[in-house]
């Protein structure tokens, strides 16, 4: 029954390794999971409770990135609120139209949110670029979270 849970776990870290990078998948919370349920087959003798906050506390931060890293990209470059939400609901509708509706889904919302307040084309594409980046930002920052979640799981199962 453990090596069944242990493919579990792994099969959980390596979905939410994808989902690091696709919005469609929960990718951190799918790490963390994984994570703690090989922590609990090994019955927290390598990653105990501090190893498993450390990690569940980087696990937030990763989340909270995730959830403003196109708002505050287009913060940057002075979106107007219909931009902001526009961008979300772009986000939204991508999930359903695969990988380019993941792409363009935030980039084309914003710019259609920013032209309802009356602003240029030239202004509202800018606006778009600006989200689009923060999420490109956010999901490279996200991976790389992911990364240091799995790194120091595995840390802790070699000193631990």
């Amino acid at each position: 029954m453990d090596i069944a849970l242990y493919v579990l776990a792994a099969l959980l870290i390596l979905g939410g390794m994808v989902g690091s990078v696709l919005p469609a998948l929960p990718g951190i919370p799918m790490i963390f999971g994984g994570i703690w349920l090989a922590a609990a087959v090994d019955g927290y003798r390598h990653a105990g409770v501090w190893w498993l906050l450390l990690i569940g506390a980087l696990g937030t931060l990763g989340v909270i990135v995730d959830f403003v890293s196109a708002s505050l990209g287009a913060r940057r470059v002075g979106a107007s609120t219909q931009a902001l939400w526009g961008a979300g609901a772009g986000t939204l509708i991508g999930m359903f139209f695969g990988l380019p509706g993941l792409l363009l889904g935030p980039f084309v919302g914003a710019v259609l949110g920013e032209l309802t307040s009356g602003t240029s084309v030239l202004r509202s594409t800018h606006v778009g670029i600006g989200t689009w980046l923060g999420l490109l930002f956010g999901t490279l920052l996200k991976l790389v979270i992911s990364f240091m979640m799995v790194g120091l799981f595995g840390l802790s199962m070699l000193v631990g």
